[in-house]
This record gives structure tokens, sequence and C-alpha cells, in this order.
């Protein structure tokens, strides 16, 4: 696997032409950026196949938590322009009722957007696969891992890596840490669990090694010079700077 440091990945979570959620990018957004990604020559690849690339055209688009609106609106969208992608599944929540709710969206449970915290079922995800995307895992249950204890650390990993592998019919390699919440402990027992990346979610970019790759976080208020701001090549090296301010505690990470 050559270094990763300079990798282009980019982080979605849910689409929604309603949902005022941060995490939730509009259709129109969506599009318009993907077309963009088009139109300027990057080549989309999965989140493996970006880490194992040596073109510097090369961009992962990812999508955590697997929304069911990522199979239903965000699929049909990068298919239209040839794309690919990989989901990152939180795999107790996949194809249950109960919807994907924790720290950071159970607060629109009971609320008319509910219904947006729907997750993905196996079968939409086999779909993705057969399609040329990637199921990669974001756990089982969404938490923290760097606060837990190694048993429960363990089976976090190991058990949704088993959970993907069970579900989609092939090897799961490749993680998200919910929150992008990693340090060298989950890297050790990630690597123990048998993937060979892991992705992260952070303000700044320094790369890290493939179980660290950074990623460029998308969230609904990024208007377009925003978006474009984040994809430039020199603010992207500016990130990768230690010298690159760490922002607020209480402000959400880029």
């Amino acid at each position: 696997m050559r270094s990763v440091s300079g990798a282009l990945v980019l982080c979605y979570h849910a689409v929604s032409p309603a949902w005022p959620a941060p995490l939730a990018v509009t259709p129109d957004a969506l599009e318009r950026q993907m077309r963009w990604l088009v139109d300027s020559g990057w080549e989309a690849g999965t989140f493996r196949e970006v880490t194992e690339s040596s073109s510097s055209r090369a961009v992962a688009i990812t999508f955590d938590d697997a929304f069911a609106s990522v199979a239903t609106i965000a699929f049909p969208i990068l298919s239209s322009l040839g794309l690919k992608a990989t989901v990152f599944a939180p795999t107790a929540y996949i194809g249950q009722a109960v919807g994907l709710r924790w720290s950071g969206t159970e607060q629109w449970t009971g609320t008319p957007h509910e219904s947006e915290l729907a997750p993905m079922t196996w079968d939409a995800l086999g779909t993705l696969m057969e399609a040329g995307w990637e199921v990669g895992s974001h756990t089982k249950t969404h938490p923290h891992l760097t606060q837990l204890d190694d048993a429960s650390l363990r089976a976090e990993l190991e058990g949704s890596r088993e959970a993907c592998r069970a579900g989609v019919g092939r090897a799961c390699e490749t993680i998200a840490y919910p929150y992008g919440d990693v340090d060298a402990r989950v890297v050790d027992f990630t690597r123990d669990a048998g993937y060979v990346a892991g992705a992260t979610l952070s303000h700044r970019l320094a790369g890290l090694g493939p179980y660290r790759v950074p990623r460029v976080g998308i969230y609904r208020d990024d208007r377009w010079w925003r978006f474009r701001l984040k994809l430039n090549p020199a603010v992207r090296r500016a990130r990768q700077s230690s010298r690159w301010p760490d922002p607020p505690a209480k402000v959400r990470q880029m």
C-alpha cells in the first residue's frame, strides 16, 4: 500500500432536500459537487482503491452511517455520472426498524424528520456492491472507540467486520472510526482485526499511515465556494501541517 497522506477522500453522511441537519447535504448540492469532480478530471474509486492508487487525481467518495437516503438519493446521482463510492455501515443498525440514533442524531427522534434516521438494509448494500461500490465497517454500535475497554473494542471491530462479510457476502477490509475517534491502541486493534485501512475525520488532514487516512468532511452548510475551498490543493496542504490550528471543542470538525 502506498503512502496515503495525499489521497483525497471526501466524507458525506445523509442526503435530503428537507432535513436541516448539518450532516445532510441536499440532492442538488451533491449533484453539483459530483459533476464538478467529473468535469475537473477526478477519478473516483472506492476507499480501498484510492488508498492503493498512485494517481494524483484519485478521489474516494465515502458515506458514513449507511443512511437509507444514500441508496435512494445518492446512489442514483452518482450512477448517472459513472461514479462509485464507499458506505461505512454500523452493522447493529442495518435493516433494523430502529433509526440511526446516537449522540449527534438522537435529537431528531420524535420530530417530523425522524424518518431521515432510517438505515439501509443488507439487500440495499448488496445492490451497491454489485454496482462497484464498497461496503466497509463503521463498527457495530457507533461508539467512541477510544473510550472502550479492550474486550469491547475488539467486539466492535471484529463483530462488525464479520457482520459485513455475512451481510453482503464479501470480505470487509476497511473501516471508518465513528466521530473520527482513534488513537494508537485503536489502530493496533484495527490491524489485528484484519482491516487493511481506516478512515478518520478531523480538522487537520495530516496522514498517519493506512489506518489513519484523513477525510474532508462535506456538510449541508458548505456553500459552493466553501466546497471548492476545502478541495483547493493549497488549503489541503495547509491543513496537513502541524501548524494548522485545532478548532474550539464545541466546533464540529470539517
